[in-house]
């Protein structure tokens, strides 16, 4: 594993090794796995999934670039990009997606809305909807009533997730 870092303080990570367990980062870093990983993978910023990596993880992610094979779970917040040695099977969840030919993809796609209803938010910070609906009847979490429903706006929610405002 190599850390370095570029000008305006960016954070480079290679991971070349086979990893497993779970990593989350709360900064941006640009990560990029050339490896073998396996569990789950919670990143800021930029995370590529190269060409000759076999991944089997849960991810959550800013931009998400994928060259190699995933088999999880892909929450892009920003976009996803299917590279054409890119082979991934099972659910992606991207605000934007970007699948370029030759890619391989089996599996279910939802696209990320600016706008999301409870159990879609629910399911995207992976929080009981009991508490989720708890922090919106009480105010501590951005929300806009309407009706008897409660709207979240996902740049607002990614904004209070980045000012650790939630805790899993």
């Amino acid at each position: 594993m190599a850390f370095s870092k570029k000008k305006h303080d960016e954070k480079i990570m290679d991971v070349d090794a086979s990893m497993q367990g779970n990593l989350s980062f709360r900064d941006p870093v640009s990560l990029r796995i050339n490896g073998k990983f396996e569990g789950n993978l919670e990143t800021r910023g930029n995370l590529t999934i190269s060409q000759q990596a076999v991944v089997n993880a849960d991810i959550i992610g800013d931009n998400v670039i994928v060259g190699g094979r995933v088999k999880g779970r892909i929450i892009a917040r920003e976009r996803l990009t299917l590279l054409p040695t890119a082979i991934v099977e099972g659910e992606i969840m991207p605000a934007r997606l970007n699948v370029t030919e030759g890619a391989i993809f089996e599996g279910h796609c939802q696209m990320l809305h600016d706008l999301m209803s409870a159990d879609e938010l629910s399911r995207y910070l992976e929080v009981e909807l009991n508490s989720l609906m708890d922090l919106a009847n009480t105010g501590r979490i951005p929300s806009v009533k309407e009706g008897e429903n409660f709207k979240f706006e996902r740049k607002a929610i990614d904004t209070w997730i980045a000012q650790g405002k939630i805790s899993h």
